[in-house]
């Protein structure tokens, strides 16, 4: 049971554009390096950036309910802190998220791109250590490429698998032989990883990545084709090690 691993993503502003990395470093009981550092909040939810919790990913303005989220483009640069978005008929934004001000300056760019999409006011918020995850307890998000394509091939549309906004892709596994890993040890790389749980997927995989259109509703396809709403698989990584495209993947 050995794939091997095909892609690897960040995604720095929780519900925004996916970064490729060709490596990535991971950290023994922690998140996939520069993964969900900032979300923006879409009116006020509660959360405490000096007291940072868990918080609904309804909160803030995320593709689940806003599928006009997937027509910006962001890039983070972890050197200075940085974030440059674009999106159509928007004059280019370069904002230094590591400043209030710069946070702002984003902020009031989306809120012009947006519009009535959101409810507002947007905000960027972040927490010391903390990660805007979609689940309290999801460190690391891995998808079984074999499983995305049973699933199109089912519904005859072929399916992005960025909809599913993994941080790695694996290529070689039976189609959801991942639903029946829980609590099963994976080597991945040079790292090894405990699977915490298959991922309960939602309305945010219905939107096309490309082009911000909310076109095949992905839940209720997979509940019609196989009988669960699952994709992919939350792991903890139990021992730290650097990971690479095309590095090895499977049961240890």
């Amino acid at each position: 049971m050995t794939g091997k691993i095909s892609a690897l993503y960040r995604y720095p502003i929780k519900g925004f554009t996916p970064e490729g990395q060709a490596s990535a470093a991971l950290t023994a009981g922690w998140f996939f390096p520069g993964d969900r550092l900032y979300a923006v909040e879409d009116g006020p939810s509660g959360f405490d950036p000096a007291d940072p919790k868990f918080i609904s990913k309804m909160k803030f303005a995320v593709l689940a309910k806003t599928a006009a989220v997937a027509k910006v483009r962001t890039l983070y640069d972890e050197h200075d802190g940085s974030v440059r978005a674009t999106a159509p008929g928007a004059e280019d934004l370069r904002a230094p998220f590591e400043t209030e001000p710069g946070r702002a300056a984003f902020a009031d760019w989306l809120t012009a791109v947006l519009g009535g999409d959101v409810a507002g006011p947007l905000r960027v918020v972040a927490g010391e250590g903390h990660r805007f995850t979609d689940h309290p307890q999801g460190c690391v998000s891995i998808v079984n490429l074999a499983s995305v394509r049973a699933l199109g091939a089912k519904i005859g549309v072929p399916i992005d698998p960025l909809r599913f906004r993994a941080n790695l892709y694996v290529d070689g596994w039976p189609a959801w032989a991942e639903n029946d890993w829980r609590g099963k040890t994976l080597s991945l790389g040079a790292a090894r990883a405990t699977v915490f749980e298959p991922i309960v997927r939602c309305a945010a995989t219905s939107v096309d990545p490309t082009t911000a259109v909310r076109d095949v509703d992905v839940p209720a396809a997979l509940f019609e084709q196989f009988g669960h709403v699952l994709c992919g698989v939350y792991v903890h990584i139990a021992q730290g090690g650097v990971v690479r495209a095309g590095d090895a993947a499977g049961l240890a």
